[in-house]
């Protein structure tokens, strides 16, 4: 579903790479977990994934299509929540629901089918026909979510999704990852949330100052270090500290 082979960048003005080197792979009905501390490089290599940011060196491919050569067949395969809800404020979200399913063709029949299952899951109903500026954190976040799944992707591509959302969403968005991925699809996302990443992923990568420092299965935590959790074991290889910020090459917000 998504392959990374060498991806590295570099901001400007810094002679430190953000993303150096990293390589990873995400198979088909897997939820893959992306760790890393504070300016650890995570949310910019996100972003070179879906294609945000520019990068130097190395090579994307998302369901097969390179990033590079096809990146409008290969964004057409994915969808991305961000960590900071970029919506449309004046639409309402209805309008900005519909404004996504024309973005990558979704039908009439599906759009509503789909829209109108999330929207009752999140309980956003009564605020469906109201302007997004009228929205707290936490809705606007459900709305990033609702606009990202109405074409279902292939790959859904999450930056920290917790933030913001009450207990009840929160359950929710974990039970949708597992749904989206029964169907064959895959989930790569990052979190600071360490239990939450243990309970739902299959798989973890952990970056660190710009490069991939593991990668395993969470079946292999215990050969990692016995009778451990996931948060003993990213403390352990982080040091317990946050990377170093690469001379201002931090993540992108």
């Amino acid at each position: 579903m998504l392959r990374i082979e060498n991806l590295e960048k570099r901001y400007r003005n810094s002679d430190k790479l953000a993303v150096d080197g990293v390589s990873l792979h995400v198979g088909e009905g897997e939820i893959f977990g992306f760790l890393g501390p504070n300016g650890a490089g995570k949310s910019t290599t996100i972003k070179c994934v879906c294609g945000i940011l520019p990068f130097e060196k190395g090579r994307i491919e998302i369901c097969g299509k390179d990033l590079a050569r096809d990146p409008i067949g290969a964004k057409m395969q994915m969808g991305y929540v961000s960590d900071n809800h970029a919506v449309y404020d004046k639409l309402t979200a209805r309008e900005y629901v519909n404004f996504m399913a024309d973005v990558y063709g979704v039908g009439a029949a599906d759009r509503k089918a789909r829209s109108e299952k999330l929207v009752e899951l999140f309980g956003l109903g009564d605020a469906y026909d109201s302007e997004i500026k009228t929205y707290s954190h936490g809705m606007k976040q459900k709305i990033c979510v609702i606009g990202a799944l109405v074409h279902n992707p292939k790959l859904w591509i999450l930056d920290e999704p917790m933030t913001g959302l009450d207990p009840k969403s929160s359950f929710e968005l974990k039970e949708l990852m597992r749904e989206h991925c029964k169907e064959g699809n895959s989930v790569f996302f990052s979190s600071h949330v360490l239990e939450v990443v243990e309970k739902v992923c299959d798989h973890v990568a952990i970056i660190n100052g710009g490069r991939m420092i593991a990668d395993f299965g969470i079946d292999e935590l215990d050969d990692i270090k016995r009778n451990s959790s996931l948060e003993d074991v990213f403390l352990t290889l982080t040091d317990g500290s946050a990377s170093a910020q690469n001379d201002g090459a931090t993540e992108a917000r």
